[in-house]
């Protein structure tokens, strides 16, 4: 159960916890304590919404939770702006013992108040003694203990104060410490008697831009780790790798980053899609008559990237080499990260033309026959000179920036967004001549290569 402010721009409080909840597996229900109308620009305005109605939505929940025989495992606590709000919210937690965790939101991260000035003090004498754990920032922090906050040491201070304030467990979050952010770290400090560090990389936003709704997405991420059962270090650990992620993987919405929460999930479906496209391009590689009649010497390999593509372990593609056999072709099972080759012919494509969408390759033999074919098939060809590539650079990263720098068809100018379907070259010493098949999918990389052995027929 989250119980917080509702954000219209959809970013944090409610919002954010819910689409948290959901992208980690735990059904979440809502106690909407606020409205705001905020943006980018900050917060416009805010309405408490009146307690009794606020009572009345638990009730609703832990009656309904009850009938069936179920229970709410934890809760976490958001926007409670005023004092009379924060107690009715403890009260009822603690008639129906629900535990849970505390992130005590003052403020709005595009700016705008959202804790009354005289309510800080109901926090702390009724929340923080029945709480699980309270998640501060280092702002949050620093009022809640009344300490200056500088730096790591004085945030353990600040953790020591809250703790004695009547919090079980403190989680100071680490965005707000410059010294740690400088050399591109973000340290969070536990503390429950022991201190624990949970250091990870520091996602720097550019200039003018703010990250939005990391701090309730937190606090979410740990309230569902510990519904499942999890240990607080372990809750809190998987809870700032999750944040990592949805905010690598954020959109931006004016100069807000909002967190992307089901991006694990979308990466997860499309490393599926991949690999099962990858497997039926080769199997449509096999149906092709005469297909052997295009492995170069070397072999041949097929492969396609996930949307995002970072590195070749990104990259999916037939173990070993696809070669020809008695009977056509042969090819082992189909992987993440075990084609190198492939995997840079894709990473360069996606990188230097701004194309994401051109996430798969193959590599086929060279002859004049083929290049004819690809032109009768209606292709946009290009090609680099193997002999003049320069040492110490990656030939894919240097031949493919060639092969658009170079791309022409008849001899016109390149139109604009023109991207080559074939990248051939007539290699060097030592070298075998190769040509190159890119297309948005490896099955549709297998349809060209089925165009062009009609085209040769």
């Amino acid at each position: 159960m989250t119980i917080g402010g509702s954000d219209c721009s959809g970013g944090a409080g409610i919002q954010a916890d819910i689409k948290t909840f959901s992208a980690l597996g735990v059904y979440g229900t809502s106690v909407i304590t606020a409205v705001t109308a905020q943006n980018a620009s900050g917060v416009q305005a805010k309405h408490e919404v009146p307690v009794e109605l606020v009572e009345s939505q638990i009730q609703s929940i832990m009656s309904e939770a009850s009938a069936k025989g179920i229970t709410v495992d934890y809760a976490k606590t958001g926007m409670l702006y005023s004092s009379v709000m924060i107690e009715t919210v403890a009260k009822q937690l603690k008639r129906h013992k629900i535990p849970f965790v505390v992130d005590p939101v003052m403020k709005a991260g595009s700016g705008g108040i959202l804790l009354a000035d005289n309510a800080l003090n109901t926090l702390v004498k009724l929340l923080l003694p029945i709480c699980v754990v309270v998640t501060p920032n280092v702002p949050e922090a620093s009022f809640i203990s009344g300490l200056e906050i500088r730096d790591k040491e004085d945030a353990k201070d600040a953790a020591v104060k809250i703790h004695e304030l009547g919090a079980s467990a403190v989680i100071i979050k680490g965005g707000h410490l410059a010294q740690e952010t400088a050399a591109g770290k973000a340290t969070d400090l536990i503390y429950d008697g022991e201190f624990e560090e949970l250091s990870g990389e520091y996602i720097k936003p550019e200039k003018g831009k703010i990250i939005h709704g990391a701090g309730c997405s937190f606090s979410a991420a740990l309230t569902a780790a510990l519904a499942k059962g999890e240990n607080l270090r372990h809750a809190a650990a998987s809870a700032k790798k999750f944040v990592h992620g949805a905010i690598a993987g954020g959109e931006e919405l004016s100069n807000m980053i909002v967190l992307n929460q089901a991006r694990e999930l979308r990466k997860n479906a499309d490393r599926y899609f991949v690999l099962e496209n990858v497997k039926a391009a080769v199997r449509k590689l096999k149906s092709i008559p005469d297909f052997k009649r295009l492995v170069p010497e070397v072999g041949t390999n097929i492969g396609m990237a996930i949307e995002g593509a970072e590195s070749e372990r990104d990259v999916a593609a037939v173990d070993g080499r696809i070669i020809s056999a008695k009977e056509g072709i042969y090819a082992e099972a189909v992987d993440f990260g075990v084609s190198s080759h492939v995997a840079r012919m894709i990473l360069a494509m996606m990188a230097l033309t701004g194309d994401k969408n051109r996430r798969s390759a193959i590599n086929i033999k060279y002859s004049v026959q083929i290049i004819d074919a690809c032109k009768r098939a209606g292709f946009v060809i290009s090609s680099f000179e193997r002999e003049h590539e320069p040492t110490g650079v990656k030939t894919m990263d240097w031949g493919v920036r060639e092969a658009i720098k170079n791309l022409s068809s008849e001899g016109r100018q390149r139109r604009q967004q023109e991207v080559p379907d074939v990248i051939y070259d007539l290699g060097a010493v030592g070298k075998e001549p190769m040509t190159r098949i890119f297309g948005d999918t490896a099955l549709e990389v297998a349809s060209k290569v089925n165009k062009i052995m009609d085209a040769l027929e």
